[in-house]
């Protein structure tokens, strides 16, 4: 008898859950009609959808998340991922509109975990008349004329210092991670690599491992060790900006690095008012935080990246070859690059197009309506988050041909973001587009340059590219590297 009420009231539970979740779903739709947002689902209760993004992003194929939905709902749809519900677009005129939009209908949002790993002055959170200024400190640092005058020479050196030690079995990720995270610092503060540097990188690991994490320290070890870690970056980066800022009233020599520029106070706002004056010290230690994280981690992985897609197409590595060793062979020996060297590698920037396209390094960006905002039918309620889908759009069939298949030739015949590749939108758009983006494709044609005509090279083993937390070889992408003379082999 008792066993018989046992499964009475286990089935009377589940009854009761069913018809609950059946109520909120149902609750849910017509709330979603009533405001007239895209169609789609919330999910479960309190976690949405978020473990079905997760799983599928921890695969390498997390496509059928967005596929699924597209094919059901259509190319903008309702969901619930990371606590909140959020319209999620795959739709690039709907994406184009809302990064255009920037400062007027929709303004920067991101979940708490990265929003508190950044700090209130990164680039990717400041908004207003604070964030204009900063952007435009930040284009006017990576310029063409400055990476032409002075940024090439370090970038050249920091990569051939780092290759000179690669023999046999190497990870890449972790090579590249040096390179970018070397060139970074030096840029943003002139430090050379030194153990100061090395162990200022292995707190940056430990930050960005707590990118996409609970934002509690008492529910998450990973994110607890994160924000450790931040503590450790800022204060680090704290002691080099007040030491900076002695040396400058002692008359030092000015030095060409983003952080001379800030303590220049040019368009600064001390407090973050917008009022003008020299930047405070948190502003600018979270300002190069953000820096050092987006220039690190986004560009080594697209290195690594390229080569990975270049030994799965070799007929696209052989052609890289020749306008790499053409370059070589007309400059005679191993000697630095130089700004027509660089503007002369046509096929590179193709190769560096698609990867960009394939591996969506940045799948996309988060953005909250600051008004009801009436879009393609729909009603964006003011306050409610949508997440505009750069991966969904450069990996869908109608935008791009073969759009999972990796092709450089096709930025042969769209040697840019114009006509049918209206659609690409690697560094975002609008106000916040990648202040970086030129400064990145110089550092990837550097890296592929010394690399192709230094170096044959083979997998070590297979490996597999997940993309969550963020996009990453496992096994950080093991190769052998062998010394190749192109002398004798000019293929």
């Amino acid at each position: 008898m008792e066993s018989f009420n046992f499964l009475l009231l286990s089935f009377s539970l589940f009854f009761l859950a069913a018809v609950s979740l059946l109520i909120l779903r149902s609750s849910a739709a017509a709330s979603r009609r009533k405001r007239h947002l895209p169609p789609g689902t919330f999910g479960l209760p309190f976690l949405g959808e978020t473990l079905q993004l997760i799983s599928a992003y921890k695969t390498g194929n997390p496509e059928p998340f967005v596929d699924d939905r597209v094919g059901k709902y259509g190319a903008v749809f309702t969901t619930h991922i990371f606590g909140e519900p959020t319209v999620f677009s795959a739709d690039p005129e709907l994406n184009r509109f809302v990064l255009q939009n920037e400062g007027r209908l929709f303004e920067a949002s991101y979940p708490a975990s990265i929003a508190n790993l950044l700090g209130r002055y990164s680039l990717v959170l400041m908004s207003g008349t604070l964030h204009k200024r900063m952007h435009s400190l930040t284009m006017s640092f990576v310029n063409s004329s400055t990476m032409k005058d002075y940024l090439l020479l370090d970038i050249d050196r920091l990569v051939r210092l780092n290759m000179d030690s690669w023999t046999g079995r190497i990870l890449l990720m972790e090579e590249t991670k040096k390179i970018t995270f070397q060139l970074m610092v030096k840029q943003l503060m002139s430090f050379d690599p030194c153990e100061w540097t090395e162990n200022l990188m292995k707190e940056y690991m430990l930050v960005i491992d707590g990118f996409f994490t609970l934002p509690s320290p008492l529910l998450s070890a990973t994110y607890r060790r994160a924000i450790q870690a931040r503590g450790k970056v800022a204060e680090a980066l704290n002691k080099v900006v007040t030491e900076r800022r002695k040396e400058r009233e002692f008359g030092a020599e000015k030095k060409n690095d983003m952080l001379e520029a800030l303590l220049e106070g040019d368009g600064g706002a001390t407090g973050g008012d917008g009022s003008g004056g020299g930047f405070s010290d948190e502003e600018i230690v979270d300002f190069i935080l953000a820096l050092l994280v987006a220039g690190y981690e986004t560009t080594s992985t697209i290195m690594t990246l390229a080569v990975k897609f270049l030994t799965e197409t070799p007929l696209a590595l052989a052609q890289l070859k020749k306008e790499h060793d053409e370059i070589r062979l007309r400059k005679g020996e191993i000697r630095a690059l130089e700004w027509d060297d660089y503007k002369s590698m046509p096929f590179t920037q193709c190769v560096i197009n698609e990867t960009l396209r394939v591996a969506n390094i940045i799948g996309g960006v988060f953005r909250r309506a600051t008004t009801d905002v009436n879009i393609k039918g729909y009603t964006i309620p003011k306050g409610f988050r949508i997440f505009a889908s750069f991966r969904g759009v450069h990996l869908d069939q109608e935008h791009f041909t073969d759009a999972r298949t990796f092709d450089p030739w096709r930025w042969q015949s769209n040697p840019g973001p114009t006509s049918s590749m209206t659609a690409y939108m690697p560094f975002g758009g609008g106000p916040r587009r990648c202040p970086g983006y030129e400064l990145a494709r110089v550092e990837l044609s550097v890296f592929l340059h010394h690399l192709i005509t230094r170096f044959s090279w083979a997998p070590a083993e297979e490996d597999k590219l997940v993309f969550f937390p963020t996009t990453r070889m496992i096994k950080r992408y093991p190769i052998i590297v062998q010394n190749r003379s192109i002398s004798m082999n000019t293929e």
